[in-house]
């Protein structure tokens, strides 16, 4: 079984850096991995296309790579299937969308976890990926795997903010990333990314996280965006969008070379929000 390079880090405490990925095309992953500088990379599988077929490819471009693993993101539903075939495929670790309740987190928690007496998951023995298919299913070394594996919470919901401690008291909770965009809608303040309600409840569950032992996690566009999160004791990022990266190129790049050529670009909106926000 291979390594997990996140859970290693954040067992040593140390800082974490990934890039969000949209794109299944395995080439990107290998541009990612031959950069030297990224721990992981986040296959933000809730807004992307793919298949499964795409799934095993990510993990073997992910595969080329000892100082690399990979998380995907996973939408709410169907949480336990699409993270079985995720693990399976080979990416190691899981960021859930969406959870509200303790119940949530406990049936996020369970689908990633061995289907043991310990371990009381419900993820079971498979030929896949992970085990080299016909290798290791089922042995000693799998189910560690399992528990080895990272498990993320988005935390964007009203409620999930209202009962954040309830929430990652559930046992097997590694990290944690608030997001505004979804909690800005579900308080009623659409695209009200920074409004005061929703940077107090950035900063509350930063602080919470901390105080009970869970890694808080933070996604910027920009490494000048660090700093507040920094002096918040933050130390896990992932940084950047390859859609928001070829945006800003397409709109920065094309509109100099219009101006160059003196001439109106095409009609079009170049005002479009272009950092990730979750």
């Amino acid at each position: 079984m291979r390594h997990n390079r996140l859970r290693e880090l954040l067992k040593a405490d140390q800082p974490s850096l990934g890039t969000h990925i949209h794109s299944s095309w395995p080439t990107i992953i290998e541009l990612v991995g031959h950069s030297g500088m990224f721990d992981y990379v986040e296959f933000v599988g809730e807004y992307a296309p793919y298949d499964l077929y795409a799934l095993e490819n990510i993990g073997r471009a992910v595969d080329l790579f000892p100082h690399m693993t990979a998380m995907m993101k996973i939408e709410q539903e169907p949480r336990t299937y699409l993270t079985i075939r995720s693990i399976g495929s080979g990416i190691q670790n899981v960021l859930f969308a969406d959870p509200r309740t303790k119940e949530d987190v406990e049936e996020c928690v369970r689908a990633v976890r061995a289907e043991t007496p310990t371990a009381r998951g419900r993820h079971g023995v498979g030929m896949r990926r992970d085990v080299g298919f016909v290798l290791e299913p089922g042995t000693p070394a799998f189910a560690t795997a399992l528990d080895d594996a990272v498990i993320a919470l988005m935390i964007e919901k009203v409620p999930a903010v209202e009962n954040l401690e309830s929430l990652l008291s559930v046992k097997g909770v590694d990290m944690v990333q608030f997001g505004p965009a979804d909690y800005s809608m579900n308080l009623g303040l659409v695209g009200q990314f920074n409004h005061p309600q929703v940077l107090e409840a950035e900063k509350y569950v930063i602080e919470t996280a901390l105080k009970m032992g869970i890694a808080p996690r933070a996604e910027i566009s920009r490494p000048e965006e660090a700093a507040r999160y920094l002096d918040m004791g933050v130390k896990h990022f992932c940084i950047g969008t390859d859609v928001s990266i070829l945006f800003n190129w397409f709109r920065d790049a094309g509109k100099t070379m219009n101006q160059l050529v003196k001439r109106e670009p095409p009609a079009g909106d170049a005002t479009v929000k272009s950092g990730y926000r979750s």
